[in-house]
């Protein structure tokens, strides 16, 4: 029987364990509640991936949101713990001991009057056990949302033909803040389209990563924590897509290369999809400006909603402005500009 703790228990270990033990158990709880809290028989076919089980005897656990309240089955909060096992506090540490000792409001119906604030986030799960779902001090914040990390890269672990995998926020040039998964594959790397079926059934749209980079392993420091600023620039992380259909019209030449600018990329296939790109809202907004400053017309903001491809978004701008479907073989640069400078409007094209 083996008795994991200390860390998060990932998937691949917990089915490497499970090969070679009759009984493997995810143990969870810190040191100031001495030191288990709750268990959990490993069950590496159980669907949501790992938990962290029940409470132990003589514990109760409860998870509770920032105002103080207690959360809901499915609400993620701070993970409490109170019972026998509960230190009297820190040696000769009075103020941290009030900080992270605390009394529960008696209208809470947990049996006990004082517990400890773990700075784990965590929920319950319908069957009653607990789901970690990683540090407070690993909480992000990304266009309004809140993001534990630890969450996102539970659930990539989760998907198939994933070995291991860390999630980071980037700040990428003219796209700001960029949620990144960064994978360890088992053989091959997955597609990004497989990666966010498989995420898009567990977590909202605002966790799931707008770009996936390939890596052979994880940075870690010399204490085995993963060392997140040592994770690679996804620019530099694989090359183009040789596999992506490129441009085949002026106007979808034009759309593309204002893609490119603004995704710092020329890796784009007339068929990439904005959102699955990592666009958001606001550099939707910052898209229709840019495409009106080339155009010099009109670019309802509503069409990039409607058509997220670089094909379809071209095909409506061309049927909204009257751009003839000119094969981009006829394109030619003017002067030393980008060939898109050439096509401002359906004027220039009648004059070419």
């Amino acid at each position: 029987r083996a008795l994991v703790t200390g860390e998060p228990l990932p998937l691949p270990l917990a089915r490497e364990l499970s090969e070679r033990c009759d009984e493997v158990w995810n143990m969870y709880g810190p040191t100031e509640t001495t030191v288990f809290s709750s268990g959990w028989r490993v069950d590496v076919d159980a669907p949501g991936g790992v938990s962290l089980g029940r409470p132990i005897g003589n514990t109760t656990i409860a998870v509770v949101d920032p105002a103080g309240a207690l959360c809901p089955i499915g609400v993620m909060g701070e993970i409490w713990i109170g019972g026998a096992g509960l230190a009297i506090g820190y040696h000769r540490r009075p103020e941290l001991s009030a900080e992270r000792f605390v009394d529960l409001p008696t209208s809470h119906d947990t049996g006990e009057t004082r517990m400890y604030r773990t700075g784990d986030f965590g929920r319950w799960r319908w069957d009653g056990s607990l789901e970690h779902g990683g540090r407070m001090d690993e909480q992000v914040k990304l266009r309004g949302f809140r993001i534990e990390l630890g969450d996102v890269e539970a659930h990539l672990a989760t998907c198939p033909g994933v070995r291991q995998a860390v999630a980071a926020i980037r700040e990428l040039p003219h796209r700001g803040p960029v949620l990144v998964g960064y994978i360890v594959p088992r053989d091959t790397m997955p597609s990004p389209e497989d990666l966010r079926r498989h995420l898009r059934r567990h977590l909202p749209d605002h966790m799931i990563p707008g770009m996936f980079v390939h890596i052979d392993r994880v940075p870690v420091l010399a204490n085995g924590k993963t060392h997140r600023s040592a994770l690679p620039a996804p620019e530099s992380a694989g090359g183009a897509d040789t596999g992506k259909t490129l441009p085949r019209t002026h106007a979808e030449q034009l759309v593309w290369t204002v893609w490119s600018e603004l995704f710092q990329t020329t890796a784009l296939g007339v068929d990439d999809d904005f959102f699955e790109l990592g666009g958001h809202s606001l550099l939707a907004v910052k898209l229709a400006a840019r495409l009106e400053q080339v155009m010099r017309k009109p670019v309802p903001l509503g069409l990039l909603f409607t058509h997220t491809t670089i094909a379809g978004l071209a095909a409506a701008l061309a049927a909204e402005h009257d751009i003839p479907d000119l094969p981009v073989a006829l394109l030619q640069p003017l002067g030393d500009g980008p060939p898109l400078f050439l096509l401002a409007g359906a004027d220039r094209y009648r004059a070419l």
